[in-house]
């Protein structure tokens, strides 16, 4: 198997002389940031995989490709190429209505690729697999997703009557985008007040009406995913917590988001600027979005972590503590008066 790094030199080198037709080896160093004497060595390699190469000699010489030859390959490195072959992607492609494409198009992509390469493109799908589904967790189905993906290629609007998080609504929108996160699909579509995001699973019925829409030039699906999740992640997170943890409590706390993890990270040396204490527990601070919703998380630490502040969530985490010893001790929790 070619080193990944040499392997991607070969490719550039394939594409400059096909855009050219004829170059120097001195040309090509200066393109490709490689000496002479490895351009040379690149070349052989790229002979003895099948490319047709014709060499002339002296100080006007240099290499060009066979009159006539083209590629099948246009501008695909040995990475892009074998990420197409990355098995985990045709779980979406087929919820999308294109798992027959994409088959369709590595079979050709896995042909056009010279032939001392196409064992390195099998061997990813035979080595490599992404699930994007969480544990303990199967990828949602969604009813709405045929009508929208069709509306996304057709740039046709859409009426949504959706479950948001205060109730039924209805709205007409124009959809930009789709996105697959942790196995649930959401919309990503332009409304009154500019783009907002809808959780397919949360659609009650959709309906693809007759309108279409030109789509904003400069909107960046990407970009604008990122900036969603950083500032809803920034807006649940509304207080925070100090907490005692032993070293297995750390470990299991980073686990709970990358927003704590991020926190516990920024943390060096702890936050109270003070080492292990002598039973080797630290004392950090973590964000939580309410002290309901962190009471209930941090039961998951179980006496790996002691909550100390603040007092109100100290004290609902002491009578959950105290509840849960009445009814492992075989008597009735207290009535709440």
């Amino acid at each position: 198997m070619l080193p990944v790094m040499r392997a991607s030199r070969l490719i550039n080198l394939l594409m400059l002389l096909q855009a050219r037709r004829r170059a120097s080896a001195q040309s090509l160093s200066d393109e490709t940031g490689v000496s002479v004497r490895t351009v040379y060595r690149d070349m052989e390699h790229l002979g003895a995989s099948g490319v047709p190469l014709i060499v002339t000699r002296g100080s006007n010489g240099g290499f060009e490709l066979m009159p006539g030859w083209n590629t099948k390959l246009t501008g695909l490195t040995p990475q892009e190429a074998q990420a197409m072959f990355l098995a985990g992607a045709p779980r979406a492609a087929a919820q999308l209505g294109l798992g027959d494409a994409l088959a369709s198009s590595q079979f050709k992509l896995l042909a056009a690729l010279p032939e001392g390469w196409q064992s390195d493109a099998r061997r990813v799908s035979s080595r490599f697999h992404l699930d994007p589904v969480s544990w303990h967790q199967s990828a949602p189905a969604s009813q709405a997703l045929p009508a929208v993906a069709e509306a996304l290629w057709s740039d046709r609007r859409l009426r949504l009557r959706y479950l948001s998080w205060k109730a039924m609504v209805e709205r007409e929108v124009s959809p930009l985008g789709l996105v697959s996160k942790a196995g649930d699909w959401y919309l990503v579509a332009l409304a009154d007040r500019g783009p907002r995001t809808y959780r397919l699973a949360s659609i009650e019925s959709i309906e693809t009406l007759p309108q279409t829409f030109k789509r904003p030039r400069r909107f960046d699906l990407a970009a604008f995913w990122a900036e969603s999740v950083a500032r809803f992640e920034e807006g649940v997170y509304t207080d925070t917590a100090e907490l005692r943890v032993s070293k297995q409590g750390l470990k299991w706390l980073r686990k709970f988001s990358a927003h704590i993890a991020a926190a516990l990270d920024a943390q060096t040396p702890p936050s109270d600027q003070r080492g292990p204490d002598k039973q080797g527990w630290l004392q950090v601070r973590v964000p939580i979005e309410s002290i309901e919703h962190a009471a209930g998380e941090f039961l998951r630490l179980g006496v790996q972590a002691e909550v100390l502040a603040p007092p109100a969530l100290r004290a609902a985490m002491k009578a959950t503590a105290a509840r849960l010893g009445e009814i492992y001790a075989g008597r009735k929790p207290a009535r709440k008066r």
